[in-house]
Formats: C-alpha cells, structure tokens, sequence
C-alpha cells in the first residue's frame, strides 16, 4: 500500500508583483509523517512557501492540497515585535481561535518540549534570542499540528538547544518541512530535500538524507556542465563549418543550410544546467583609524548575567585593544544579547567604549534596520565621509543586494537578505570596533566562511557571540568571556 500523501501542490503558481513570480506552476508531493528539507537561495520564496502551505497566502494559480484538512503549525523565524509587550500566557493564547479550557496545562507541557523554562508572566521581549527561538517552536507545538513547518528554528540556540531539538524531530510522529541554513543540523534528522530554484521558479524533488541529496545535486550539475561542453564543441565546429561552405555556392550552399539545421538542433539540446546559490564577494571590513593609548578600545569591568530570571552584577576584568578579539559565551538566556546591546548603547556603567570610536553593531533581531526604509536609504544612511553611491552600490552588490532591490521596502526582505544588508552596512560605516551578535543567523552556510575570513582580517577590535564553532574558529580568537561560568 502506497504511503499516503499529505500535501501535494498542483501547478502553483504566486507572484508578489505583476509578472515576477516567486513560483511557476510549482508541482511537489509531501507523504505522511516525512521529515523534509526545503532549500533554496536567500530570497527565492523558502518563507513564502511556507505561508501557502499554512493558508496565509493565496496562490495566483494552481491548486494546493492538504488531504483530509490536515492541521498545520508554523514556528517563523523571528517574533513578532507587536508581540514584545505581551505574556507567555498571552502569546500562547493567539494560537487559538478559542482559548482551551487547559490552557496552563499545554503551556506547560509545550514548554517542556523545547526545554524551555522561564515563569509564563514574563514578557515575550524580555526573553533571550534563543529563549524566543524556543518560545517560536513551543507556539507552533501547543497547536499539534499535523504538518510542522519550522522556520530557521537553530537560529540562537545553544549546543544543548539544538541536540534537545534534534531528539525531539527525530521522535516526532508527524510531518515536518524545515527551512534551515545549519547542514550538520538537518542531515541528523531529514530522510528528503524540496529545491525551491531562485531562477527557474520550480520546486524540484530529492530522496535522501541532507548530504546525500547535497552531492547528487552537485553531481548532475557537473554531468551537465561536461554534456553541454561536448556540446558547444560540436555547435562551434559545425558554425565554422557552415560558415565556409556558405562562400562556395551550389550544393555546398545546400549542406551549409544543414549544418545550421543541426547547429539549432544541438543548441536546443544544450542542459539548461541548474544556477547553484551565488555565494558573496570576498570583502573587507574597513577599520576606523584610531589612536591607541594604554587604555585600549573596550574595557569591561563588570556585567550583568540572569541567574534565576534575575540580573546580577559580576566583576570581571578585560580591555581589548586594536585586532583584539572576544568571544562572549554562555547558555541561551544568561544575557549575552543584552550585554552587547548596553555596552553599544552605553547603558552599562561597567562598560566603556573609548571617545571617538565609531562601534558597528550586528543585531541578531536586526533592530539597527528601519523597516520603513527602502534598501537604497537604509544603505546611505550610514555612508562613511568620503563615500560615494557608486561605492555604495558595488558594495551591495557583493552581498548579493541588486539594483532590483534597491527601491524595495527593508520589510519586504527575506531574513537572509537584511542579514547580507546589514553586512554591506558595517562595510561601508568603517567601523572602530565591531560587535557581532549571532552574525551567521539566516546566512546561507556558503557565505559564513567568507564572513569569518573578513572578521578574522579586521584592524578594528571585535566583540563576537556566536554558537556556532565552525564559524568562530576561523577567528583569531584572543580572549574568552564564558557568562555561564562566572562566579556570582
């Protein structure tokens, strides 16, 4: 008996303006209870996907089909900044059309899930970026849904964070599609892949854990690559050909004709050979000229850590000079993000920046980004003297921000493109000191090491909280912050 399948697109089509569309009679199958991998370049419609999957966008053609009303729970990638003001209890309640009686009870028992355990009278944004990650996923769960969508759900989370998720996906009885730049991450758990292609607006299909579908990907495209060579080979010899008989008249006029037959023919056979994800320029992060003195860029003398869901003041000790470069570690929660944010909005009396250095500031939740902006401002308003809009364009350009998208609202971005814009930002601010926090979220993994090597260059000092090892020990890390193993 064939496996039942739970969500089939027939020919979809969706389109955000007239004649550009993100899907082109888009057509895929989903079966009961996979676990599956949908991939795709930053901006090609991963997240758009998903809300037609949900029902929250309506396609411009096409059927989708959800057999026997399957319920479906998506955990985006980010909450909600409306939501900041509300409780858990509140927060949860939304996934509801009517609030259950048992409401406390599944709250619990969702929270539980995803190892999260903060009191549920505390607002959703005083929670940690990783706590939020959790809180994203535990929303989606509480709804038990049929079909789980999971959008970027590794972002902020710790080690412990991401094994408990994976134990939990992997136990999972139910269907669940994940979107997810984090590859060791995905091959633990998907057994297929769905290609969302950025150019050609199909939606192709692969069986196979995540590095197995990876390589034979990579390996046809090389099979079309060598087949089409073969190709131009031939369609040159034959255009030379044709060329020289064309001159001579008669019957040789005839198999001229013929051979510029054939040469169509052998281009229409050419593999239209599927374009992989583009991966940004190598670049730099200029660095403010700065005099140093004895006192150096940063010094840090105490911080506030979150011990028992409260802040409490500890000493430490550490100055960071120029090419200095710290680590800031500790579990989801302890108050990493809100350290970085005090110490570059100087609201930590414990922290100072030395006067007159210009401090670049990666925010994991992009609140540098006005989203009210189009790319083109958001981009000029932190133009360093001396730099032109030309400058400002090629910059963009190598994180892959288009002249297409320079007249789009900052809003309309996928989160994979405000993170490249907010990366073309700290390039053209030439910045003194930089303070990445969670630099590689949303970032497509083939960016992350030309990231880390522009990081591991930088003249400036850098402050840097990331999970994720592979990336970090591409940086000449010199000193270690672990706020999880400070003494209170």
């Amino acid at each position: 008996m064939a496996e039942e399948v739970i969500l089939r697109f027939d020919e979809v089509t969706f389109e955000y303006q007239h004649k550009k569309p993100l899907l082109d009679e888009a057509s895929f199958s989903v079966r009961k209870g996979a676990k599956i991998t949908l991939m795709g370049q930053n901006g090609a419609g991963k997240s758009t996907l998903f809300n037609l999957i949900a029902g929250t966008a309506k396609p411009k053609s096409g059927q989708i089909h959800v057999t026997n009303k399957a319920s479906v729970g998506m955990a985006e990638q980010t909450v909600n900044r409306r939501d900041f003001g509300l409780n858990l209890e509140e927060y949860f309640a939304k996934a509801f059309y009517e609030v259950p009686a048992n409401l406390k009870s599944r709250i619990s028992k969702a929270m539980e899930a995803v190892n999260l355990t903060v009191p549920t009278d505390r607002l959703v944004g005083d929670l940690s970026g990783g706590q939020q990650a959790r809180l994203l996923l535990a929303y989606a769960l509480i709804q038990n849904p049929d079909i789980l969508l999971l959008d970027e759900p590794t972002n902020n989370l710790d080690k412990d964070g991401i094994d408990s998720l994976i134990t939990f996906l992997i136990m999972y009885e139910k269907t669940v599609i994940v979107i997810s730049h984090d590859a060791d991450f995905l091959n633990c758990f998907t057994d297929g892949v769905l290609y969302l292609d950025i150019f050609t607006k199909k939606i192709e299909t692969y069986v196979g854990d995540y590095f197995s579908v990876v390589e034979e990907i990579q390996n046809r495209i090389e099979r079309e690559q060598k087949k089409n060579a073969q190709l131009e080979k031939q369609i040159k010899d034959r255009k030379e050909k044709a060329n020289f008989f064309a001159y001579k008249g008669g019957k040789m006029r005839k198999l001229a004709k013929k051979m510029r037959d054939e040469t169509e023919e052998l281009e229409d056979s050419m593999v239209d050979i599927r374009r992989e994800d583009k991966t940004i320029r190598d670049f730099v992060f200029p660095a403010q000229e700065i005099e140093e003195t004895g006192g150096g860029i940063v010094n840090i003398r105490s911080v506030k850590i979150i011990k028992d869901h409260e802040p409490v003041t500890v000493e430490t000790d550490i100055t960071i000079r120029k090419r200095g470069r710290l680590l800031i570690s500790g579990p989801n929660g302890i108050g990493k993000s809100t350290l970085l944010r005090e110490l570059v909005n100087g609201q930590n009396p414990g922290v100072r920046i030395k006067d007159g250095v210009k401090t670049g500031y990666y925010s994991q939740d992009f609140a540098t980004l006005d989203y009210g902006q189009t790319v083109f401002d958001c981009l000029e308003a932190v133009l360093a003297e001396g730099t032109d809009s030309q400058e400002m364009r090629a910059v963009a350009a190598g994180f892959l921000i288009t002249g297409d998208l320079m007249g789009r609202s900052v809003a309309d971005l996928s989160e994979g493109q405000k993170g490249l814009l907010s990366f073309a930002r700290l390039v053209l601010m030439k910045p003194g000191l930089l303070v990445m926090d969670e630099p590689t979220n949303h970032i497509n993994f083939r960016h992350l090491p030309v990231i880390a090597r522009a990081l591991d260059q930088y003249e400036g000092a850098l402050i840097l909280v990331s999970h994720m090892p592979e990336f970090f020990k591409e940086i000449k890390i010199d000193q270690y912050l672990d706020l999880g193993k400070m003494s209170v």
